[in-house]
């Protein structure tokens, strides 16, 4: 019992950097609360965020002062259709004068890397991302580089622009913790945002709140948080009633889904709920902490059919059912 209570007093203390962190994003990225925690969500467990999104809605901006008050290296690449995979990992340049190869290392080469329009860039590009996002290292002629820690990578995607685009298969989805949706800010959060803009000097400064260091001691910290047996159970159950919503009295929608979400959703699931509750502070997991995050995880991993799609019933329906059915611990 003195262990347990140790443990939430040193995840309470080293989890308090993340509210002055959130605080100093929100003084430049208004309106954008929720996304900025579901972006430290990943950063904790160590994972990956596609972000879905019209453009305008400050998602360079946010990840750029993420990084900022992170004190992290950041990259941009925008992707588009001559890409090539050597442009994202880099590639071994030749001097004649010497007649010695030598490596030139590519913006993958970041603690924080914005993968602008991944989907506008060919299928073998995109696999050496998500490669590099998988094992956390990249091979650049026959040596094989490891990737600075901590490694995040923010990967959006245009919703409304589909041509000329390659969409990243089902395999590669799963391969981003989160899936998050960025909504436009609200009628005052616009105002501010205008108002904000209209000054002589528009741009905040932005305030280093943390180290690289003190972040890989809370990435570390944040995976002692305890799961107890029935929020795994209620974890399993959420991700089996997606792949059979009939064996949990949700009849009417096994002829939506194509394919459920598969074990690697459970895994994440439990990822983002115990990031979630080092969030809050707590050394422990709520069935309300997956509840929170489980649109997050599982709306990029749900293939619905195409009786779906012709009713226009959306995966966040779905997954609401599925929610609204399960019992929470």
């Amino acid at each position: 019992m003195t262990d347990i209570l140790e443990r939430g007093e040193r995840i309470k203390e080293e989890a308090a950097f993340l509210t002055d962190l959130i605080d100093e994003v929100e003084k430049v990225v208004v309106g954008q609360r929720r996304l900025v925690e579901r972006l430290i969500i990943a950063l904790l467990a160590d994972g990956h965020v596609l972000l879905e999104g019209v453009p305008g809605l400050a998602k360079t901006m946010l990840v750029r002062t993420l990084a900022q008050a992170l004190d992290l290296n950041f990259h941009r690449i925008q992707f588009t259709p001559d890409l090539l995979p050597s442009d994202v990992t880099g590639t071994e340049i030749y001097n004649p004068a010497s007649g010695e190869f030598s490596v030139r290392r590519g913006p993958v080469f970041s603690n924080i890397l914005l993968a602008d329009e991944i989907n506008r860039a060919p299928a073998k590009v995109q696999s050496a991302l998500l490669e590099a996002m998988q094992e956390h290292q990249v091979t650049i002629g026959e040596t094989t580089f490891d990737l600075p820690s901590p490694f995040f990578v923010m990967a959006t995607q245009n919703p409304l622009e589909q041509q000329g685009t390659y969409p990243l298969p089902e395999a590669q989805l799963d391969r981003f913790l989160l899936k998050v949706l960025v909504d436009y800010p609200s009628k005052e959060d616009e105002q501010r945002i205008v108002e904000a803009m209209a000054r002589p000097s528009p741009r905040t400064e932005v305030r280093t709140v943390t180290s690289a260091e003190q972040l890989k001691r809370a990435m570390a910290l944040q995976s002692e948080v305890y799961i107890d047996e029935l929020v795994t159970a209620y974890i399993v159950d959420l991700v089996r009633a997606t792949r059979d919503p009939a064996s949990v009295g949700l009849d009417d929608l096994a002829p939506l889904i194509e394919t459920g979400a598969s074990p690697r959703a459970s895994i994440s699931l439990g990822l983002a709920g115990r990031a979630h509750a080092f969030l809050d502070g707590r050394a422990y997991v709520k069935g309300h902490d997956i509840k929170s995050v489980a649109h997050d995880v599982l709306r990029h991993r749900i293939l619905l059919s195409y009786e779906a799609e012709a009713r226009e019933i959306p995966v966040e329906e779905v997954i609401t059912r599925v929610l609204d059915q399960i019992h929470v611990p």
